[in-house]
This record gives C-alpha cells, structure tokens and sequence, in this order.
C-alpha cells in the first residue's frame, strides 16, 4: 500500500495546484490512500466549506487541520464530517474529531492530527501523553496508525517522532511549509519526517506575499498578509507500507513544480 501526504494547502492557488497534480501522481505513483493539511485553504487561515469540497472532490481520503483551525467560521458546517480531523489535543469538549478510522484495501487505517506547543500560542494538552492515550485505545483496531504533527519547533517534532518509534507506522511534520530533508525509517521502524511543506505558492514566504512579509519584518507594523501570485510547488510524501507486516518499506518525498 502507498500513503500519500501533501503538505500544507496555500489558498486557492495551493487548490489549483493540487488540482494539476494530484491525479497525475497518485497513478504514476499508484497512491491508495491520501492525507491534506487544509488549515491553510482559505487564503492562508482555516478552511471553507467549499474549500473542503474542493479538497475531497480530488480523491483527498482526509482533511488534516492545525493552528488555524478555527480561522474561519464555516468549518462549524461541516466538523463533523468524517473526511475532516483537527488536533487531537484541543481542550476536552472541543467539536470535531482529533482521529478517525478509515478503511483501504481491506486494511484500517487510523490519522491522528496533534499540535505542537512550542512556540504555539493556543492551550492545548500535551501532544505525547494524547497520543499514548489514543494509541493505547485503537491499537488492536487498525492496521495503521499515520500521525499529522502540527507543530513549530523541529525538535519537538523529532522528540515525539522517537517517542512514538515501533507504535505508529508514520510521522509526518506539518506547519513551518518547508520541506525537510530527514526523512528516514527510525530504529523501531516508524517513518519520519520532520516537516513535508506546503503546496502554494513557490516565490513567496512560506506561501505570503514577499513584499508584505518583509515589510512586517523590517517595520514591526502590522501588514495584512496576502497569497502570494506566481508558479505553485506541490509538497508532499509517500509512505510504501508491507502488507503483510504493516511497517513502512520506502519513505519518498515529492517536490514538483
């Protein structure tokens, strides 16, 4: 089975892109399976309605989310869809779900969504000890267990990557909209990689206007932000999990423009 991870959507420019290039890779590469971090879909902060509709009419399995979850108000329509997860971490009694379940060539395949709390400004439970207490929970139900790790600092990342080693069969960063180049198969057999990028914009920072960002950078004053215009990147990573043992053979990262 192949598990196909794209990351972060820009706008409605990283909709087009993943329009142009989704169908295109998933039979080149015979994608089963496919996970998108949508926080970023609408023009940069949450997600629409229509920008979800957009997300799934392309084959997407799951819609991850993050930071901006709540950027926009329409997700309340539709956060209980099951092709939508937000981070598992949020509050106790928070709408929506932080993992689900979902079957793929007679295989069940769990995706978890967590954020990170370094350098996050939102209260949020400790990502580690949610996702021990998930993993315990579903372990003997699924045959796969895929992590979203939403989150800023790389070494919480890689801190919970090894703290989920021989667990979970993947986990992939989401958030920083840099690709990394670490990915690997960790001693105990878990996937990782610390962050799988954004699909946006190419000449931008991290998918913003240039000229916007650096005028926030060189004034310190408050400038709107705005998507970036101009050739799109589609970033994203592919799992190849063994049938038979459900660990991950090959981790592959996608860089196309």
């Amino acid at each position: 089975m192949k598990i196909l991870a794209v990351g972060d959507i820009i706008g409605s420019a990283g909709i087009n892109e993943l329009k142009l290039k989704l169908k295109e890779i998933k039979e080149k590469e015979n994608i089963d399976f496919v996970i998108v971090n949508g926080e970023n879909s609408a023009e940069g902060m949450g997600i629409t309605e229509k920008n979800f509709n957009d997300i799934i009419s392309q084959g997407v399995d799951v819609v991850t989310m993050g930071n901006h979850t709540w950027g926009k108000k329409d997700i309340f329509k539709f956060i209980d869809n099951p092709k939508i997860i937000r981070p598992a971490n949020y509050p106790e009694g928070v709408v929506g779900k932080g993992y689900n379940i979902y079957k793929c060539k007679d295989k069940k395949i769990a995706v978890i969504n967590l954020i990170g709390r370094v350098d996050i400004n939102i209260l949020t439970e400790n990502p580690f000890l949610k996702a021990k207490k998930i993993i315990e929970k579903i372990q003997n139900q699924v045959d796969m267990i895929i992590v979203d790790f939403h989150a800023e600092a790389t070494a919480e990342k890689i801190a919970l990557g090894y703290y989920l080693d021989g667990k979970v069969t993947a986990v992939f960063g989401t958030h920083t909209h840099v690709q990394t180049a670490d990915e690997k198969i960790l001693p105990n057999g878990t996937a990782y990689i610390t962050d799988i990028g954004m699909t946006g914009p190419e000449h931008s920072v991290i998918g913003m206007d240039i000229k916007a960002s650096i005028k926030r950078f060189e004034t310190t004053l408050p400038e709107r932000y705005k998507i970036a215009e101009g050739e799109c990147i589609f970033n994203g990573v592919i799992f190849e999990v063994d049938d038979k043992t459900s660990k991950v053979t090959n981790i592959k990262r996608i860089y196309t423009k």
